[in-house]
């Protein structure tokens, strides 16, 4: 194209006869065609190349690409890291896309009006976990001993049922108006189905549970199921069970100051040589427990919040006496070995009173007219001594 413009301008600058100019301009033309032909073939030839050019980078390309996914999958970071960031190809030319890791979910965000201490102390009763997440969940103890967050300690009150709690008036006059200062945890029969009115303190605070036979390992696991949903409240420092027939003997606010100051837990642990003492000892159970360290008391307990967590995690001395202890053994008068654990903990006694003062495998009982201030006070004067 740039020939095809500067010839004319050639043809002005110079001066011909007619006839030489004539058959310059035939020769000139011929010229022209022939070479525009020579540029016609060059520029077929020069696409030709072009396009095998292209074919052959494009097998060259897809050769290469495969050798890449190959090293690239063999050296993953290294290729990588060789390899400027601009310059670095898709992944998705060298490999296959890979699932995405997993990642365990987000905790929830805190909305604004919902403090760190709600998050913390609040716990569905009726969850779906089975006694073994629950047990392992309710064990977790704080490495870091200070709260972040203000908070007031509770009494965790455990109702170990076989239905319905027939005296609830007298325990919601003594935990009324003292909403802040304790947790309720009520272990009942699974086909229990019985009303409980919204006012009520007992009202939603049955957690799941499973049925209990007199005398057998369920026994315990009911125990230590009503443990376990205490402590995953981390505010609740006191853990006290009680029957379905317990009433309190002193006012709400004398039984929080009593426990909360207390550097002790109160569990009976008494050595009993008589016949439904040591007479109930397996020697199977030896060498783990020994004649010596075989102790009896009551089913009816009060712990701090470290004896508890010892009490549910303990696997070695439950699977013992789940084999050795049965009728005439009975697991709940014998199995919370406090002396073994942590005996430096315990007083040895229990906040329960109970009479057991007419013989037998049941304590005595107490009708509508066996009941008065009188009673009472002895009772509570007894327990005062002891």
């Amino acid at each position: 194209m740039f020939r095809f413009f500067l010839t004319p301008v050639l043809y002005q600058s110079l001066s011909f006869s007619p006839t030489e100019a004539k058959a310059i301009m035939e020769s000139e033309t011929q010229k022209t065609f022939s070479f525009a032909k020579l540029l016609s073939c060059h520029s077929h030839l020069a696409y030709f190349f072009n396009v095998l050019s292209f074919f052959i980078g494009l097998s060259l390309g897809i050769t290469l690409c495969f050798m890449s996914s190959h090293l690239h999958i063999t050296h993953l970071f290294s290729f990588s890291s060789l390899l400027p960031p601009l310059l670095s190809p898709p992944p998705s030319q060298l490999l296959p896309q890979a699932p995405p890791p997993f990642l365990p979910p987000r905790p929830p965000l805190l909305s604004p009006s919902t403090s760190v201490e709600s998050n913390i102390t609040w716990q569905p009763l009726m969850h779906n976990m089975d006694d073994d997440e629950l047990f392992w969940r309710a064990s977790f103890v704080p490495g870091v001993k200070e709260f972040p967050f203000k908070h007031t300690p509770k009494i965790a009150f455990m109702f170990l049922a076989k239905g319905a709690i027939p005296l609830a008036p007298l325990w919601e006059m003594f935990f009324k108006g003292h909403e802040r200062l304790y947790s309720i945890y009520v272990h009942s029969h699974p086909s229990y189905k019985g009303f409980v009115a919204e006012d009520s303190v007992f009202y939603g605070r049955r957690i799941p549970s499973k049925p209990v036979e007199w005398g057998k390992s369920t026994m315990i696991d009911a125990e230590r199921r009503l443990l376990a949903n205490g402590l995953l409240d981390f505010t609740n420092k006191r853990f006290v069970l009680l029957s379905e027939s317990c009433i309190p003997l002193v006012n709400f606010a004398a039984t929080y100051s009593y426990l909360l100051n207390s550097k002790q837990s109160y569990i009976g642990s008494f050595d009993d040589p008589s016949k439904v003492g040591r007479g109930r000892y397996n020697p199977k159970m030896h060498p783990a427990i020994s004649i010596s360290q075989w102790r009896k008391g009551s089913q009816w307990f009060e712990a701090d919040r470290r004896v508890a967590t010892e009490i549910l995690s303990d696997k070695k001395y439950y699977e013992i006496f789940r084999q050795y202890c049965r009728p005439p053994c009975y697991m709940d008068e014998h199995y919370i070995l406090i002396n073994i654990l942590m005996p430096e903990q315990n007083s040895n006694r229990s906040v329960t009173w109970v009479d057991w003062s007419k013989g037998g495998p049941h304590p005595g009982k107490f009708g509508r007219e066996a009941i008065s201030k009188d009673f009472l006070k002895k009772v509570y004067e007894f327990e005062i001594k002891v």
